[in-house]
Parts: structure tokens; C-alpha cells; sequence
């Protein structure tokens, strides 16, 4: 557990709360103006989960962290890039605090973080992936790399998809601060996705990148889903749920 125990931390969870929610979530909410849908589909979610979003901006892990409900935030560890969050050892003191990191080697299979994932789901942290790998330059998103869905096949934990609106044209990349006039960002939170049985990898990445990429097109969180998806959840609507719950975010 050393390599692990700040994730297990009361003492780093406790600063952590007040780095994120008072500290990044008033800078955040001061300067974009932030709606949140969705909520009520991980009211009851417990134990480790996977957190998936898209990635067009350096405002997206703030975004995930400070705007999802604090059930789902507070023991989550956020995957980010060795080769630059790690590149220093202020700048990794500083994500660790405000975002809980731990490094993921890009374009590597192995090397000193190589299964931190598997071992953070196995002792119930949940994870936040952008599964794109790098940001988008162009604010259309990529199709998902299989990493987040692996973990999710191989550990059977659900994955909650997240699809990020606005945050390409309120900061997008080569900026360091959102642009003036507070421009408005949604927070989609779909319905967790759990692997079927006997699906193959490729089967469940392409779900979940279908899934965030209707809910960021249709911009909304209550994307239709399939005759699959409503025999597995035991539903009987076309939609997953009918009537949105949009919450407004400090104005």
C-alpha cells in the first residue's frame, strides 16, 4: 500500500476538499459559467468506477473535478501525463493536490506506473480517463483509445461517461486562462455503461465513445438509447430518462 496510501489518505482527502471545492472550484465558476445535467444517474453509483470525458482543453479535469458531485469526486484520481505533469516536482506536488494524479506514460506499455490503474480500481479509487490520450486541436472529438474500456472489461466496474460542451471555445489549447466574459460550459453526465457479457473490447470502447459523442453533439445527457442498453437497464422508454434535471452552476 506505500505506493498508494496518499490515495487512501484522510489527511490528503481533506486538503484535497479544500484545494478543489474552495479554492479551484471558485476560480473555475468565476470565470466560465457552468451548467451541470445529469446527476441523478450516479446518485447511487459505490465502489470503484471509471470516469471518461472527452478532451478538447486544459479546463477539463478542473471541470470534471470541481463540477460532478462531490460523491463521485472525492476519492477519484485522475489520470494524467507523466511526461509533463510529472516533468517537475512542483508541478506534480500541485496536480496531486488539486486533481489527486497519478502518471500515466504515454505511447508506453510499460515503465514505473504501468498497472497503477488496475491497482487503484482493485483497492476501490476510482478513476478519471480522458480516453482521446492528448487534446483535441480542433474541438472535435477522437475516437476513444481502449485503455478506460480494458480496465473496465477486465475489472467489471462501471463506466460513467462524461461529455464536456463549451470548454474548446472558452480556453482552448495554447491559451493558460479562459477567455473574458464567463462563456458558458456544460457538464453531461451519462448513465454508467457496464460491460455485457462476453462483449469484446472493441465492442465496449466503441459504446462509450458513441455515448459521449451523442450526448456532446445533442448536448444533452438524455441521448436515446438502444433496444440492447433498455433490456439490460430493464427500461421501456426511448429516452434514458424524460425529463432533464439541469442544475445551474454559480452565476
Amino acid at each position: 500500500m506505500s505506493k498508494t496510501s496518499r490515495y487512501h489518505s484522510p489527511l490528503h482527502r481533506w486538503a484535497r476538499y479544500f484545494a478543489q471545492r474552495l479554492i479551484l472550484r471558485s476560480v473555475i465558476f468565476s470565470n466560465v459559467r457552468v451548467t451541470v445535467e445529469g446527476e441523478r444517474h450516479v446518485a447511487d453509483l459505490d465502489g470503484p468506477f471509471i470516469v471518461v470525458a472527452n478532451h478538447s482543453s486544459h479546463l477539463d479535469a478542473p471541470l470534471c473535478i470541481t463540477a460532478l458531485p462531490y460523491s463521485v469526486t472525492k476519492n477519484v484520481a485522475t489520470a494524467v501525463a507523466a511526461d509533463y505533469f510529472y516533468s517537475s516536482t512542483w508541478r506534480s506536488m500541485l496536480t496531486s493536490l488539486f486533481f489527486n494524479s497519478y502518471p500515466v506514460e504515454r505511447g508506453k506499455s510499460r515503465g514505473k506506473s504501468a498497472g497503477l490503474s488496475v491497482t487503484l480500481l482493485r483497492q476501490g479509487v476510482p478513476l478519471l480517463i480522458f480516453p482521446e490520450g492528448t487534446r483535441s486541436r480542433t474541438g472535435e472529438m477522437a475516437d476513444f483509445t481502449p485503455g478506460a474500456a480494458a480496465l473496465g472489461r477486465a475489472l467489471r466496474v462501471p463506466i460513467v461517461p462524461v461529455a464536456l460542451v463549451g470548454a474548446h471555445d472558452a480556453m482552448p489549447p495554447g491559451t493558460f486562462w479562459p477567455k473574458s466574459g464567463r462563456m458558458p460550459v456544460k457538464v453531461l453526465i451519462g448513465k454508467p455503461v457496464r460491460v455485457r457479457p462476453r462483449e469484446a473490447l472493441a465492442d465496449l470502447n466503441a459504446r462509450l465513445t458513441a455515448r459521449v459523442r451523442a450526448m456532446h453533439t445533442m448536448q444533452t445527457s438524455y441521448v436515446l438509447v438502444t433496444e440492447d442498453d433498455r433490456a439490460e437497464s430493464g427500461e421501456t422508454g426511448r429516452a434514458e430518462n424524460d425529463m432533464p434535471d439541469a442544475q445551474e452552476g454559480i452565476s
